[in-house]
């Protein structure tokens, strides 16, 4: 029976930070964020866990790392937009760029509750806020505006946002669901009314509840025309 010489087997591909980190991603994308261990890792790029640890320190190392590789890749997406420079529009540069971004996160629904977690502003995310800050700056901020500009945009300014809260039961049927409305409806008339007249039951929603890109668009257009009237009025 013929055997594989070495010559002709496939070259192995280096192990490096870069591929560690982008296993990590793919694993995370695939099995969701909690199936990112070391071990699990190790197993994705076919060495054993030891060996990862010449690449990156500990699993905060390799969470550090992943966030880190989602922003490169929007800044990759934006290579590949043609947005208008800040000193014609700024608010359209910045709905470019923040919608870019959220475009990255929806591909990765797990990255929002990393970003959230990191205690240390990583140089990756400096280089995003100070792009968001240029921006700013260019359409004609001053940098006391802009500051409170980045304080009002927060975790939008990297294409994602916290909800006020978010329903246990995503599966809940209509049913279900309108005979729990009529219960609460004398303790909470004005949610109950809300919730009755808006159909939240989307299936197209995105990062979470109501959070479909609808919501998301409306909110950053009120905050972007509200810093602008500012800006004007400066």
């Amino acid at each position: 029976m013929a055997t594989r010489t070495e010559s002709s087997a496939e070259p192995r591909i280096p192990l490096s930070k870069e591929r560690v980190l982008r296993a990590a991603v793919s694993l995370a994308d695939r099995d969701g964020i909690d199936s990112l261990t070391m071990r699990n890792l190790a197993q994705e790029v076919g060495v054993e866990a030891m060996s990862l640890y010449y690449h990156v320190a500990n699993k905060e190392a390799v969470l550090d790392g992943v966030v880190d590789v989602i922003l490169d890749e929007v800044e990759e997406v934006l290579g590949n937009v043609d947005g208008p420079p800040a000193e014609e529009d700024w608010k359209g540069a910045m709905r470019t760029r923040i919608l870019s971004a959220r475009e990255v996160l929806l591909r990765h629904p797990w990255a929002p509750a990393v970003i959230e977690s990191r205690s240390a502003i990583s140089p990756a995310i400096a280089r995003y806020f100070d792009a968001v800050l240029g921006l700013l700056r260019g359409g004609g901020f001053s940098y006391d505006l802009a500051h409170h500009a980045m304080h009002a945009l927060g975790s939008r300014a990297l294409g994602f946002t916290q909800e006020l809260f978010e329903p246990d039961d995503h599966d809940a049927g209509a049913d279900d669901a309108s005979n729990m409305l009529e219960q609460m409806a004398d303790q909470f008339p004005y949610l109950v009314g809300m919730m009755m007249e808006v159909a939240h039951d989307d299936p197209n929603s995105t990062l979470g509840w109501c959070d479909d890109q609808f919501e998301f668009e409306f909110g950053l257009d009120l905050i972007l025309n509200g810093l602008d009237g500012l800006r004007q009025t400066a």
